[in-house]
């Protein structure tokens, strides 16, 4: 009974408070607590009423006083139990609910008190691992459950270590600017836990536990894990966190590293012995690339037959090397392509691969895929002839080396004028050119960004695209033609031309460009509106994407008259993962092309900078950085509007490479 006069106990933020009732309400009382304080409490809280009355003549003094004597008593009481020993008697009893009285008294042995209760009923809010108070009774918690809670206990003092330690770990990092000389368990679990949060935030597994580590740290700014794990040595300072998000694979397995190490004990004789292999290794193939390029995939020969010239187009055979069910043909289909970052990049297939055995090095004997094609003056294609075969490549040219010396080398002369030939052709089928500059960004020893641009229809450039459109076109009307099934290439027909022929206009191609209609991959060889063939696919990279090594495949055993490799339904799906991971790499790839231009922008702030209007509306102006094209999108100057086509200047007001924003202020 809940009377005035009596002695209760109720928690307070965790914590005993002993209290007098001094009016008492069916569902309320108002008290005076061993602090001296009158509350009015729901009755609800009350966890203990003594059996014993104090006089209300009592006076507050004496009251507070002997509250606190009370409270003095049973915390030593509390001492004195072991709620474990009770335990362990209780599970053997056929019910689990017990009176608090009954528990107390078998606790201590002796007769029961208002003490002994209250003191018992504290030691069970105290440690709550063996049993459960409710509604004035005691529920005795199984073995099950006390481990779950013992185990739980421990996980949550783990994560409160692990929090103190890793606050003080990153405020030691902060304060002298470098991670600790020795890194312990605890600062490598702090720093990996920041890590996934800084890249996936709430989604990253205990996200709760790296905030509370910043938060006790007093880091709480976006990227100041970033900064945290940059001055510990985890990142660098240009971390490419794009690549980080994506999950795309940047090692190799170690079954992939082992097939890599057995390729490279390959023999050549094997390649002789092979009696479906062609031996060319007479002939006298170039390849053209760029002065840094290390994995050459493809190369080119001519010789003159009769009024005829018979074009060489060799493709390395990584198909050879790298088949289905392999652990780096699996590799390849998590990557699908290899993916080019202004810092390095990373491979379909291993270096060793793609920049040795595989690549169609000076003077090394490789396996190759020749299309031999012989073509009239006219660069009309008489005769074509696919089929594994060996070569030597005894010219390893650059761009700007044919640049200069395609007018007077003969072999070099006649592919040219082929290649004048053959885009005349595609021309008139409807093909668009639309030269387009590349971006290249280089990074100095001092981390400033340069970037330049450079002309992607060079002569030398243009040879060699022209040669690698034929070879795909010719393979995808080889394997269409056949009926066997591939993997192909599209374009629907373009809606509004705005380019024609040879245009080499930035505004207009940029124009044309926006206009072009989606191109598609699928099982079917429909025709290419852009590129102006009737068929295509990409076999002249297999270093480098999954398609081309795929489409080898398939031109290898058809070749050598076997069952194709691959058959519709695993078309399909390699067109589905084809897709999937080509757009994870594209847009890991945009998003880091786009911070190198961030920061670069970021070294010119308040500089003005050329830009190109492409679209100009009452609203919005869309333009292009002409120096490292970028496009902007920028709400309408007050009082005019930009004309499409001219070049103005925008000034860089904002540039925040984290952030991945920029603005610009008209001048």
């Amino acid at each position: 009974m809940i009377d005035s006069g009596k002695i209760i106990e109720y928690l307070d933020n965790g914590r005993f408070i002993c209290a007098l009732i001094t009016e008492a309400q069916p569902k309320r009382v108002r008290l005076i607590n061993q602090n001296g304080r009158e509350v009015n409490l729901p009755a609800s809280r009350i966890v203990h009423c003594s059996k014993m009355v104090l006089s209300p003549e009592t006076s507050r003094d004496t009251l507070v006083k002997t509250l606190k004597e009370i409270t003095d008593k049973r915390q030593e009481l509390v001492d004195q139990i072991s709620l474990k020993d009770i335990w362990e008697l209780t599970i053997e009893e056929p019910s689990d609910t017990f009176d608090p009285d009954f528990l107390a008294e078998l606790s201590f042995g002796q007769e029961l008190n208002d003490d002994i209760t209250a003191a018992f009923l504290r030691c069970v809010f105290l440690d709550k691992l063996y049993f459960k108070y409710k509604e004035g009774k005691l529920r005795a918690h199984s073995e099950d459950q006390v481990e779950q809670i013992r185990l739980q206990r421990e996980r949550e003092a783990q994560k409160a270590e692990l929090i103190a330690k890793g606050a003080y770990t990153i405020r030691e990092m902060m304060r002298h600017g470098k991670s600790p000389q020795e890194t312990t368990r605890w600062q490598e679990e702090c720093l990996k836990l920041l890590r996934d949060y800084y890249l996936f935030g709430n989604d990253a597994d205990n996200a709760d536990i790296a905030r509370q580590i910043l938060k006790e740290a007093e880091l709480t700014r976006p990227h100041d894990a970033y900064h945290i794990l940059v001055k510990a040595g985890v990142w660098n300072k240009n971390e490419n966190i794009p690549l980080l998000r994506s999950n795309l694979p940047v090692s190799f397995s170690l079954p992939a590293r082992q097939q890599a190490e057995g390729i490279l004990q390959s023999r050549l004789e094997d390649l002789f012995n092979d009696t479906g292999r062609v031996d060319y290794t007479h002939l006298k193939p170039m390849t053209i690339d760029g002065a840094t390029t290390l994995d050459f995939d493809d190369a080119l020969s001519v010789e003159k037959k009769g009024d005829d010239y018979l074009v060489g187009i060799h493709i390395s055979d990584v198909s050879h090397y790298v088949r289905p069910g392999d652990p780096l043909f699996q590799e390849a289909m998590k990557r699908g392509t290899s993916i080019y970052f202004p810092e390095g990049q990373i491979p379909m297939l291993p270096r060793h691969l793609s920049q040795g055995i595989c690549s169609l090095i000076q003077g090394e004997i490789r396996a190759t895929f020749s299309f031999m094609i012989l073509m009239t003056a006219e660069a009309e294609v008489k005769r074509v002839r696919i089929h594994p075969s060996i070569i030597k490549v005894a010219r390893r040219l650059t761009y700007e080396e044919v640049d200069r010396i395609i007018q007077s080398d003969e072999e070099l002369k006649i592919l040219n004028v082929l290649k004048r030939k053959l885009r005349e052709r595609r021309l008139s089928q409807g093909a668009l050119l639309l030269p387009f500059p590349d971006v290249n960004i280089f990074i100095d020893t001092a981390s400033r960004v340069h970037v330049s641009l450079g002309r992607t229809d060079t002569p030398a450039r243009t040879l060699v695209s022209e040669m690698m459109i034929l070879a795909n076109s010719e393979a995808a009307r080889y394997i269409s033609d056949r009926m066997v099934p591939g993997l192909f290439r599209s374009q629907p027909p373009l809606r509004q031309r705005i380019v024609h022929g040879e245009d080499d206009d930035l505004f207009l191609n940029i124009r044309q460009r926006k206009q072009l209609p989606r191109g598609e991959l699928s099982t079917n060889a429909n025709p290419h509106s852009g590129l102006g063939v009737s068929h295509y696919t990409t076999v002249t990279s297999p270093i480098r994407r999954l398609l081309d090594l795929v489409m080898q495949h398939q031109l290898n055993t058809i070749t050598r008259r076997l069952e194709p490799c691959f058959t519709e339904d695993m078309c399909r799906d390699f067109s589905s993962i084809i897709t999937r991971a080509l757009s994870a790499a594209n847009n890991v790839k945009q998003q880091r092309h786009r911070y190198w231009l961030i920061r670069y922008l970021q070294e010119r702030k308040g500089q003005l900078v050329n830009a190109l209007v492409i679209d100009s509306g009452p609203k919005r102006v869309t333009l292009v950085l002409t120096d490292i094209l970028m496009d902007v999108d920028l709400a309408s100057p007050s009082g005019y509007r930009p004309t499409p086509g001219t070049t103005i200047q925008l000034r860089v007001s904002k540039a925040d490479p984290m952030d991945n924003t920029v603005r610009f202020d008209w001048p």
